[in-house]
């Protein structure tokens, strides 16, 4: 018989309204032996069957997996990677020009706790529940199934990461939007690129033309690429990780823009408040600044801050993409933060484009928590 978790009356209205999250104070009795990633099923206060998913020992309880009562195996993995194949085609991913895409995005493939992401031929897992690293074998499986070769799993934290299937090397070259790029999926950040600001990207090529552009928060230089190919007379790459440096670079090479590249190892903020030049693009792309809302606060000064410096250095007309991946930073706050930015700053700005995720990092609409990336391009008015 299935662990079975019972809910406090009244609780179960989020499972009605098919949200994939049970949090620990909802929950009315459990059984004292369930196990961290174990399969259970959610009940409500009179025993009816409400979901089935993966336990675990926190304040974020249980993530679900079905609201049927279906078996949770190898069948079951093997229906949702195919849905997610099947809609990943849909979306012309892979294609000629882009073969890097994000094949699973968690509750938005109904697979919460899973991040699956595909280089080329290569396959990166990023189990981000215990349930999801215990289903592993099932998930590698039916990923085979479906003609992945060379599989990898690259766990949270400073697990290293292990070749599940078939022969990985260092680097793996993809193509985006006919830009190549060599990734380290071993030991780059995330699952080793940001595919989540490819349609960005390719958006931001489009108003490269002439420009002088500084890509902050460079990481491998993905922004810098596409500014070098839509035509950019310079492109400045800045980061705090020389490692990061050396790859940005190392992708300036591969795709002819050496001469007009260049990279520099600083600590961003500063360096943008201290430096004389100014540019005609800037892109503010940081890490997240908050990853709990305890930490909301710091993270809207930090936000605040970067930004009026960047904002300070565009020329006249000049553009500024900029972003939020903090999940507990919504699009009103992160906006209104930008207006406080720009007041300091002293500057008017317009707003061009609202920017989000790609389509194959999709939202459940039951789940916008899923919808992390938030962005807007804004010009300085003349």
């Amino acid at each position: 018989m299935s662990n079975v978790i019972r809910l406090n009356k009244g609780r179960e209205k989020s499972i009605e309204r098919f949200h994939p999250w049970i949090f620990s104070g909802a929950i009315s009795d459990r059984p004292s032996n369930i196990a961290e990633g174990d399969v259970v099923d959610i009940v409500d206060h009179k025993g009816q069957f409400l979901a089935r998913g993966h336990f675990a020992d926190g304040s974020l309880a249980v993530k679900i997996l079905t609201f049927k009562d279906e078996v949770i195996g190898a069948t079951w993995f093997q229906k949702k990677l195919s849905a997610a194949v099947a809609m990943r085609k849909a979306l012309d991913l892979p294609n000629k020009k882009t073969n890097a895409y994000r094949l699973v995005h968690g509750e938005g493939d109904s697979l919460p706790g899973l991040i699956v992401d595909v280089y080329a031929d290569t396959v990166v897992l990023q189990p981000h529940s215990a349930g999801m690293t215990a289903s592993l074998s099932m998930i590698v499986e039916a990923l085979q199934k479906l003609k992945f070769e060379n599989i990898i799993h690259k766990p949270i934290g400073k697990q290293k990461p292990e070749v599940l299937l078939g022969s990985v090397t260092d680097r793996i070259l993809i193509v985006e939007h006919g830009i190549k790029y060599n990734v380290d999926v071993l030991r780059g950040q995330k699952t080793g690129f940001f595919l989540d600001q490819r349609d960005n990207r390719k958006l931001l090529e489009a108003y490269s033309k002439k420009k002088s552009v500084l890509n902050v928060f460079s990481y491998s230089g993905g922004f810098s690429m596409a500014a070098a190919k839509g035509g950019a007379v310079k492109v400045v790459s800045i980061d705090a990780s020389q490692g990061a440096l050396d790859l940005a670079d190392e992708n300036a090479q591969l795709n002819d823009f050496a001469e007009l590249h260049s990279s520099l190892k600083v600590d961003a903020v500063p360096y943008i408040e201290s430096m004389d030049e100014s540019f005609d693009l800037i892109v503010l792309d940081p890490p997240a600044f908050a990853k709990h809302k305890s930490a909301r606060h710091s993270a809207i000064q930090a936000y605040r801050r970067i930004n009026e410096a960047a904002i300070r250095k565009l020329k006249p007309g000049g553009v500024l993409f900029t972003f939020s991946c903090s999940q507990v930073v919504d699009r009103d706050l992160f906006a209104s933060t930008l207006v406080s930015a720009a007041i300091n700053s002293g500057k008017q700005l317009q707003v061009l484009h609202q920017l989000r995720q790609p389509a194959d990092h999709p939202v459940s609409i039951a789940h916008p928590e899923g919808e992390y990336l938030k962005g807007l391009v804004l010009r300085v008015m003349e």
